[in-house]
């Protein structure tokens, strides 16, 4: 921990950062049709002994029904019928099981082209990614756009899992050309750190247990890497970021003043005696309590959920944030991202949206659309007109009231946001404020202002 912490403060944060590290570790899965992924899902849960008899029956029934003998472990994710007819992942399947070392939260992603979107979905929040390539086929155009999804959503671990070795004969020059192939291209997207394992998903190679038909190999398995791979961060690297999500004002003969500001720490620490300002008004205050749990602390740090209370009383609501004075987001109403479209109805210059930015939500109004990222080649379509289910762009975007966004590659929670159409509520689009891995393509003219959505 940094110095500015004393050392009751630094000690107890070391323990919420270990517990963290050793409790919990959020992971897609992504890869390209047939590549294994659910079977790879399927053999972690079974060899890790976290499925139970009577789902491990159930499958085994159904891969009897489909003229099996064996039991087919990708079944345990591919819980919807079309998926199980058509032996493909659809949709995004969540799974969570445990280990004496750590519990996890696991996203097995679909490979189609078709559905990138789940796979935004899937490893928006994830820690680590496991791409998954059939070792027969090598690197894939939809290999590389996994990755490429990997780097846009800065998710700081990848492990490549070059899968099915046992139909190349367990072959350590196989598997040494796709982990350099895959490593420099997702080296150059930025991927900060890349970990290539051969397995065979079927056979349980090197997916819980050590392989013996791939002696040349002396790196973890895969449950060992996600058992001992490092996550979270020290909570005062980053500054502090505290989206208000209720107001609490009880009135009450006990607290006829009270007022306090209840949310999660979205990033950072926070202290009493901190001078905050809140955004987008600007006013200032400084911090007099910290209600953690019914308990009154000192310090408190991303992510928990807190009540704070200021020494002056101001107009905060639903949606404000507190920062450090001395430390604060810009505020801007002109917002300029790098998007995901995941409605089948396209997104389109002009269109009016709702912005939903934390516990903000603001009306906007999309400018411009100046380019489309083609994923493969990592090249840009300039002013495609509008964006398509699982197209990925750039935007530009007018709200009506300012926002205090972080860029996304410095707070993946305060850099993003979600469009939602405001006619249903449907969300249309995720987006992440800032610059993507690539540089932006020149924009199309803007779109003309319409009535009451002119900012």
């Amino acid at each position: 921990m940094t110095s500015n912490l004393t050392s009751g403060e630094q000690a107890a944060a070391a323990a919420v950062e270990r517990s963290a590290a050793t409790s919990q570790l959020r992971f897609a899965t992504a890869g390209s049709v047939d590549d294994g992924k659910s079977t790879l899902v399927g053999r972690l849960l079974h060899d890790s002994k976290s499925v139970l008899a009577d789902q491990l029956e159930a499958v085994a029934h159904a891969s009897r029904s489909r003229g099996q003998e064996a039991p087919d472990l990708a079944l345990l994710t591919d819980g919807l019928r079309a998926e199980r007819e058509q032996g493909i992942t659809i949709d995004v399947a969540y799974r969570y099981f445990a280990t004496p070392k750590r519990r996890f939260i696991l996203a097995d992603t679909p490979g189609h082209v078709q559905y990138t979107r789940n796979m935004v979905t899937g490893a928006s929040t994830a820690e680590l990614a496991v791409v998954l390539v059939d070792a027969r086929n090598g690197v894939v155009e939809q290999t590389r756009r996994h990755a490429a999804v990997a780097a846009l959503l800065r998710v700081p671990h990848v492990v490549l899992a070059v899968n099915k070795m046992d139909l190349v004969d367990y072959a350590e020059p196989v598997f040494a050309a796709i982990a350099e192939e895959f490593t420099t291209y997702a080296a150059s997207l930025g991927v900060p750190e890349i970990t290539a394992i051969p397995i065979s998903a079927l056979a349980g190679d090197n997916v819980v247990t050590p392989s013996a038909n791939m002696d040349w190999y002396g790196g973890p398995t895969v449950l060992e890497h996600l058992e001992t791979v490092p996550v979270g961060t020290d909570p005062s690297q980053d500054p502090a970021r505290f989206p208000v999500q209720y107001v609490i004002r009880p009135q009450t003969a006990e607290h006829p003043d009270y007022r306090g500001y209840a949310g999660q720490i979205a990033s950072g620490v926070l202290r009493t005696g901190d001078a905050v300002t809140v955004l987008p008004s600007g006013r200032t205050s400084t911090i007099t309590g910290i209600d953690a749990l019914g308990t009154m602390v000192d310090v408190a740090w991303a992510p928990q959920s807190v009540t704070v209370t200021l020494a002056d009383d101001l107009d905060i609501s639903r949606g404000d944030l507190l920062a450090p004075s001395d430390h604060t987001p810009e505020t801007t109403q002109d917002v300029e991202a790098t998007v995901c479209h995941l409605h089948d109805r396209p997104l389109r210059v002009g269109d009016r949206v709702l912005l939903k930015h934390t516990t903000r939500t603001v009306k906007a109004i999309i400018k411009d659309i100046p380019s489309r990222l083609t994923l493969a080649a990592l090249s840009h379509h300039p002013a495609p007109g509008e964006l398509a289910a699982n197209d990925i762009g750039r935007v530009v975007l007018r709200t009506s009231e300012p926002l205090a966004l972080d860029a996304y590659d410095a707070s993946r929670r305060t850099g993003s946001f979600l469009l939602i159409d405001p006619a249903d509520g449907t969300t249309l689009t995720a987006g992440m404020a800032g610059d993507s891995f690539a540089a932006s393509a020149e924009g199309a003219e803007g779109a003309r202002d319409d009535e009451g959505w002119d900012f």
